[in-house]
């Protein structure tokens, strides 16, 4: 809350000043309309601000940790689990009924509904979040595009209108050239999205967008871009207070994509020099000023191989990426949106960003990677989490923990941060390789398998890497590998406890036999 106080003449020691008092007024308790790791993620960053946070679960999460986490927990009462998460006036009952002030919806479910933000508003509640003409003009591809255009941001050539007609579609590719790529006009994450290579595909392809399109959102609409080959995907961080300030805190590469959707993400970009990091970083502010955008979001971009960037879409949310951005620049993003949202100047100028080395995310998820990344659903069994220097885990399960059919399998977010880019690759291997999850399958082999290929760790990758260069059998080769150890392992251990010996090479006569296992594991891989 800021006041402005005008010293008169009778006050001569401030005769003629103006002088501005800042009084925090931070808000006492918030709902985070979420579930899984970012809601924790959300309440501790609450409970660091000293402000209490109210959890909603509906009785499939009833014990999840974030329900177990919060100050106060309310059950949802809907047909469906989701369906609970996407109750808005449930929501907001719930959140006046608790005495929350605000409401934090993480991302995902109700985070990008110009609706929802409305129905905050008028129920006298803040919306820790974007106004809803912000969310609605970005949260159209077209009306974002047409925008972006008019503000002078740099788009990928396409239309900036919403296509229903085959026959247009075809006139508009063959004005374009191809390939083409064809669009959700009101999504996005890769749901009715095509390649189009050439005219005899474009029936076909537009059908099959159109269908996914309004089974995804409720709208079959789609537009089309020039298809840019071997880009990288390069999204820029920038937060804006209510008060007219607006900074960027540098970019993150999220190319490492699987069907459009990102697995491991990075910042800073093996690609970007600090003059085209300012460069990006002024047009996505630019972007955000165009809609009048408050809180954090981010401005995605396609980076291609001649250096050009064009302006891709804008997330009107936290990232689920968000902690590269953190760990290199040291600003608590989830925090600063709760600041924001309570009325105060951002804490920082856009001359007080630095950025310290070098941070890796992988997002892992109860996916088998070794049967083309089926969800998997089972009771974790046991769990343990990687540490030291340089690691972060933002996890929203623990042993005992049910993954069910009904969410996003997204576990928890493995973050590492090194002195350079080698050296947070080295953490991420050594957390990878000590993270141990049972019960369920995990996209851990992937990630680990990523980080030893030479194309990922110099940084020559874009976002084709996984369909166009990754080997899937270096997985076949790992889990014939990885079945071959534990049978070793029983082997080993059945002989240990039947009190027979294992001759080891170059081991010692006083070797243990547990150093002995373990000296056989090694040399196992």
């Amino acid at each position: 809350m800021i006041y402005i106080i005008h010293y008169c003449d009778w006050i001569p020691a401030f005769a003629g000043m103006t002088i501005i008092i800042i009084i925090r007024k931070m808000f006492k308790k918030i709902l985070v309309a979420n579930r899984g790791e970012i809601a924790v993620r959300i309440m501790r960053a609450a409970k660091e601000l000293g402000v209490d946070s109210v959890a909603i679960f509906h009785e499939v999460d009833k014990e999840m940790p974030f329900v177990h986490y919060a100050d106060y927990a309310y059950k949802l009462e809907s047909e469906t689990p989701k369906a609970g998460y996407l109750d808005i006036q449930q929501i907001i009952d719930i959140a006046k009924k608790s005495g929350a002030e605000a409401i934090h919806p993480g991302y995902g479910f109700l985070s990008e509904n110009a609706k929802f933000s409305q129905a905050c508003a008028d129920a006298g509640l803040k919306f820790i979040g974007p106004k809803p003409y912000a969310i609605e003009v970005m949260g159209s591809k077209t009306k974002a595009r047409e925008l972006m255009a008019q503000a002078g941001v740099p788009i990928v050539p396409g239309t900036k209108e919403k296509i229903t007609d085959i026959k247009k579609a075809m006139e508009i590719a063959k004005e374009l050239g191809y390939p083409v790529l064809l669009k959700a006009a009101s999504g996005g994450g890769g749901k009715g999205m095509r390649k189009v290579f050439k005219q005899s595909e474009m029936s076909d392809s537009f059908d099959a967008a159109q269908r996914e399109s309004l089974k995804a959102f409720g709208d079959d609409s789609i537009y089309l871009e020039k298809f840019i080959e071997s880009p990288k995907h390069i999204e820029i961080q920038i937060i804006a207070d209510e008060h007219g300030n607006y900074v960027h805190l540098g970019e993150r590469d999220c190319s490492i994509q699987r069907r459009h959707q990102k697995v491991i993400e990075e910042a800073p970009s093996t690609v970007l020099t600090p003059e085209l990091r300012q460069q990006m970083g002024e047009v996505a502010v630019n972007a955000a000023k165009a809609c009048g955008y408050v809180n954090a979001g981010t401005v995605e971009f396609l980076f291609d191989k001649n250096r050009n960037f064009y302006f891709l879409e804008m997330n009107t949310r936290l990232q689920v990426e968000h902690p590269v951005t953190e760990l290199i620049t040291g600003i608590d993003l989830a925090k600063e949106q709760i600041c924001i949202a309570a009325g105060e100047l951002l804490s920082f100028k856009q001359e007080d960003i630095t950025f310290r080395g070098h941070s890796i995310e992988c997002r892992i998820y109860a996916e088998d990677p070794f049967n083309n990344f089926l969800p998997d659903t089972g009771v974790i069994k046991y769990l343990r989490e990687p540490g030291g220097k340089g690691v972060r885990v933002d996890s929203g399960v623990e042993t005992g923990t049910e993954i069910s059919i009904y969410f996003d399998p997204l576990l928890a977010k493995l973050v590492s941060w090194g002195k350079d880019r080698l050296e947070a690759i080295s953490r991420m291997e050594r957390a990878l390789k000590h993270y141990t999850i049972k019960g369920v399958k995990t996209t851990i082999p992937f990630e680990l398998a990523v980080m030893k290929h030479p194309e990922f760790r110099y940084g020559y990758f874009d976002t084709g890497f996984i369909e166009n260069s990754f080997d899937f059998e270096v997985l076949s080769n790992m889990k014939a590998e990885h079945d071959e150890l534990i049978a070793a392992i029983a082997a080993y251990g059945y002989r240990i406890f039947r009190g027979s010996q294992v001759p080891l090479t170059n081991s010692k006569p006083h070797t243990s036999k547990w150093k002995q296992a373990e000296l056989m594991l090694r040399r196992q891989g």
